[in-house]
């Protein structure tokens, strides 16, 4: 038995050619396209710019809050106030905005030399790859007329979570921004 298979007819025939036509002149939808290839990388752009936006904002104010907070250690208040180390952070974070996690993330480093060529800049995460521990809660340093390094170590957790943007340097995703300030104390004494 043979199938019967009747051929298309001219009607049917014409009636595809004009649809096909008509679809192919249709333009709407053209914008919803149009977005649709443009939207991922505008995303991205916006994104992006935001995130660079933070991260600079955030050193800058921690650059900042140390410039402000070392005066004290310059002029020779925080010394004769006997202020430890832990004070000092204190007051580093009453300068800093208040996302800064002072708490958990943030670490301060004051140490003293004896000239500006003698001056090395401590690490800011372990050989882990971790932030270094809390320094002790000793006096801050820093005679008169000598040489102090004033460090901050900040991890920035937020680097981790932006969207289309690595700008985290350390095992766990987090940034570290580094702000710090070497000056030669007044003669306070």
């Amino acid at each position: 038995m043979r199938a019967l298979v009747s051929k298309p007819s001219n009607c049917m025939v014409s009636r595809v050619k004009s649809f096909a036509t008509a679809f192919g002149r249709d333009e709407r939808g053209f914008t919803a396209v149009e977005f649709a290839m443009v939207a991922m990388p505008f995303l991205m752009l916006l994104f992006g710019t935001i995130a660079v936006g933070l991260y600079f904002f955030t050193t800058f104010t921690l650059e900042n809050a140390v410039e402000k907070a070392a005066r004290q250690i310059r002029t020779g208040q925080a010394q004769m106030a006997g202020k430890t180390t832990s004070e000092f952070k204190a007051d580093v974070c009453s300068y800093a905005p208040g996302y800064v996690d002072c708490a958990g993330n943030l670490r301060v480093n004051v140490t003293s030399f004896s000239s500006f060529s003698a001056v090395t800049t401590p690490p800011c995460v372990d050989s882990s790859g971790d932030l270094i521990p809390e320094p002790t809660s000793a006096a801050v340093p820093g005679a008169a007329s000598e040489v102090v390094l004033v460090t901050v170590c900040y991890e920035w957790e937020l680097a981790g979570a932006l969207p289309f943007l690595e700008l985290g340097d350390m095992d766990n995703g987090s940034s570290m921004i580094r702000a710090s300030t070497t000056f030669k104390t007044e003669p306070y004494n």
